[in-house]
């Protein structure tokens, strides 16, 4: 896993972990990353320094010997984000239907007018994403925060 520091076309900074630098080019040719601010799909790498773990009484989840997680890691500098993203979370779970991992096939079924047109929200892999981006299915990638961190 790699982390890296994004910005968008607006100067909006944020962070997101990628499985490599390939996969990072990937999603950024394909437009498929977005700004969690204003939504810009211009993103790209912004200068950022490396971290190094100093510390050898670090716990396992944070020296990186578990597995890894994803998601986007908002600054304390940042409420006003943390604040949006919670809000578009709550927006998103009281007016959509949620439909986990089946979410690339439902977007499909109600793209082709095999199920009622809803509003949904779920997870898809990126190749699903990319898959949906081609087949024309209009659907947005969204950070989504934890729970608890939300």
């Amino acid at each position: 896993m790699i982390l890296y520091q994004l910005q968008c076309d607006s100067e909006h900074q944020f962070e997101a972990w990628f499985k490599d630098s390939q996969t990072y080019d990937k999603q950024a040719k394909r437009k498929l990353l977005t700004c969690p601010v204003c939504g810009s799909t211009q993103v790209s790498k912004a200068l950022m320094a490396p971290r190094i773990n100093k510390s050898k009484n670090l716990s396992p989840s944070i020296a990186g010997d578990s597995a890894p997680s994803t998601g986007v890691n908002v600054s304390p500098q940042n409420e006003e984000l943390r604040k949006k993203l919670k809000e578009l979370r709550a927006e998103i779970e009281q007016n959509c239907d949620y439909v986990g991992n089946q979410f690339a096939e439902e977007a499909r079924k109600i793209h082709y007018g095999e199920a009622d047109a809803k509003n949904i929200y779920g997870e898809a892999s990126l190749e699903d994403a990319k898959e949906l981006l081609d087949e024309g299915v209009d659907f947005t990638p969204i950070p989504w925060l934890p729970k608890e961190n939300s």
